[in-house]
């Protein structure tokens, strides 16, 4: 057997590893239903927003139209926005008469040591006194009860920390050839049911939607366990996973598919979908060159080998490589048909996964430049 037709071999093993050994991470997985709970606990809604006033008005009603049985209020933090974020927050609130549901709170400087938003986070946490918090970002519709569904979810299965992969925006062709692939990756590094099983090391959270429980808050010692961090969300489900149920007790976490809450946020050309890779790519590699090279072999041999081999390999090389490409655009087809493309995207993987290796150098060369972490205005790694 050639020298290609060993490295074929090796990447079809890994990804008849992944298919079966690696937590089915290629299945969609969405949460069970859950009967509601006896009481409904109390919510606060926290909402961190730096310029995000042309998103609010699609986003913000969405939050106010919740039909949530329990107490519950929505508190916005204007991160040092220069658009008016807090006034059109504060003007889509009276115009929806929910006035008294929305409390907008400026976010104080950002002190040493902090990323811009946790730290609005934590600012909007100190003013909450509720028995939940659920963080949300601004650029996100909710469907009107899913604020009940999280919660009877985390009641009835005793959850800390309940979370949501968010149905992304994926219309244009730089979306339909990369988003699907962005949660593909996502769970690939953090299979879902690994990270929802109390037994396993694997820990990870969205963002976009985390209801957590606020003992589970308290027990880790606050926001403050996470300040620095650029990817908030994995981080804070590490540290609860860890120790969010008391002392020396981990806290239960469930990470899982939603097609009710959507994002807002498009990327309409390649560059946009660049930029969001290239934010925190290589915090994710904990900014180490050795970690780089490690990546960028490993998705080679992944990723770009099998289709090469295909196209242009020799016999058996080109067999094994073909039949590689077949089984990785199987384990794909789930999350292209999630996302309602047509299941032929599903053998553009490859080509998605050259493009986010391009971006995780640019990720890499930002951090080199002092530009690492850019949000809005800031460079933060």
């Amino acid at each position: 057997m050639g020298f290609f037709a060993i490295l074929s071999a090796l990447s079809l093993a890994g990804w008849l590893y992944l298919t079966f050994a690696h937590g089915k991470f290629w299945q969609p997985l969405f949460a069970p239903p859950a009967n509601d709970p006896a009481a409904w606990p109390s919510v606060d809604i926290i909402v961190p927003a730096r310029d995000e006033a042309a998103s609010l008005p699609r986003s913000l009603p969405s939050l106010l139209e919740q039909d949530y049985k329990g107490a519950w209020r929505i508190i916005l933090v204007d991160d040092h926005s220069s658009d008016g974020t807090g006034d059109v927050a504060r003007k889509l609130a009276a115009a929806a008469g929910q006035s008294e549901r929305l409390t907008v709170i400026a976010a104080p400087d950002l002190k040493e040591g902090w990323s811009g938003k946790v730290a609005a986070m934590d600012s909007g946490v100190a003013q909450s006194r509720a028995d939940f918090i659920l963080f949300a970002d601004a650029d996100i519709r909710h469907a009107p009860r899913s604020l009940t569904g999280l919660v009877a979810g985390a009641e009835a299965r005793k959850l800390d920390l309940a979370s949501r992969m968010v149905t992304l925006h994926c219309a244009s062709l730089a979306e339909k050839f990369l988003i699907p692939a962005f949660v593909f990756f996502f769970a690939m590094l953090y299979p879902f049911a690994r990270a929802n099983d109390p037994d396993s090391g694997v820990a990870a959270a969205a963002g976009g939607a985390m209801l957590v429980r606020r003992t589970a808050l308290d027990n880790i010692g606050g926001l403050a366990r996470i300040k620095s961090k650029l990817i908030d969300d994995c981080a804070l489900a590490r540290v609860i996973k860890d120790s969010g149920g008391g002392r020396e007790t981990p806290g239960r976490i469930e990470l899982a598919l939603i097609r009710e809450i959507e994002s807002l946020r498009v990327y309409p050309a390649f560059g946009d979908v660049r930029r969001m890779i290239a934010r925190t790519a290589f915090t994710q590699l904990c900014h180490s060159p050795l970690y780089l090279a490690g990546t960028l072999l490993g998705m080679g041999l992944m990723f770009l080998l099998p289709m090469s081999m295909a196209m242009f390999g020799s016999s058996a090389a080109a067999w094994i490589g073909a039949t590689a490409w077949f089984v990785m655009g199987i384990l794909y087809m789930p999350m292209v048909i999630f996302y309602r493309l047509s299941p032929l995207w599903a053998f553009t993987l490859p080509a998605a996964a050259l493009f986010y290796m391009g971006a995780t150098i640019d990720s890499a060369r930002l951090y080199w430049q002092g530009k690492g972490g850019q949000w809005k205005g800031r460079s933060q790694a």
